[in-house]
């Protein structure tokens, strides 16, 4: 929990994200993609937010169109259905600034302290992350897109890349790679892919965002790692590092 967040309860950050009023106050200059951050006012609670609008997305070869979004949003639900809860919350709006786009909370953290120069304590905090990554299928986990906010807490960030039906996975994290794979991560996974086998209302939430057939992916690959003992080593067929790394 930020500070932030400290003041407002986790549903009241999340309905402000879902019906707050969105002004812009910045724009993020890095990135192939236009992202903003904006200000969200829903009664008497503010809070910043990261607003990336569909119009702003560069278009790719192997993402569908005016997808990103959608997949931010999905990454979201997939963290909280997880139980892990490392995704800030994220929510799809179609009345942004600058058209339907996604709205997720700002996270206060240090840019300077990222992947390659973590201390010890918060790397071994990674295998959670490593998990995720392979499930929701990331082809761009970079460096600095792990935050650690004001009270040590970890948060994942930048997730358009995610949820392609081929194997996509891109990662700077392999330092654990053929390492047993923690049985309660497992155990988590196994009720993850539960819950997507069965009719409910975070399933259809799921279905707003994702196309049939990549949600198909999902379960599969949930199947497949609930099975795996070991963390998967790099492919060597294809390209397993981001660019740039951070």
């Amino acid at each position: 929990m930020t500070q932030e967040q400290n003041t407002l309860s986790f549903e009241k950050v999340l309905a402000a994200l879902q019906r707050g009023d969105l002004s812009l106050e910045g724009e993020f200059v890095h990135g192939h993609n236009y992202t903003f951050l904006i200000q969200v006012q829903n009664q008497e609670e503010s809070i910043r937010a990261v607003y990336k609008p569909q119009k702003g997305e560069q278009p790719l070869w192997d993402f569908p169109d005016d997808t990103l979004a959608h997949r931010e949003a999905s990454a979201y639900l997939v963290s909280q259905a997880l139980g892990w809860n490392f995704v800030p919350p994220t929510v799809f709006r179609e009345d942004g600034p600058y058209g339907p786009g996604s709205v997720q909370f700002f996270i206060d953290h240090d840019p300077n302290y990222h992947y390659f120069n973590l201390r010890d304590e918060d790397f071994q905090r990674l295998p959670p992350v490593v998990l995720f990554d392979l499930l929701i299928n990331n082809a761009d986990r970079k460096g600095s897109h792990m935050l650690f906010g004001p009270e040590k807490e970890l948060w994942l960030i930048d997730h358009g890349l995610c949820f392609n039906v081929d194997e996509k996975l891109r990662t700077v994290i392999w330092d654990f790679a053929g390492q047993p794979i923690p049985q309660d991560l497992r155990d988590d996974l196994v009720t993850f892919k539960d819950a997507l086998g069965s009719p409910s209302e975070w399933v259809s939430a799921v279905e707003e965002h994702l196309a049939s057939n990549e949600i198909s992916a999902l379960q599969a690959r949930a199947e497949r790692l609930i099975k795996m003992d070991y963390f998967p080593y790099p492919p060597q067929d294809r390209r397993a590092y981001p660019f740039p790394p951070l």
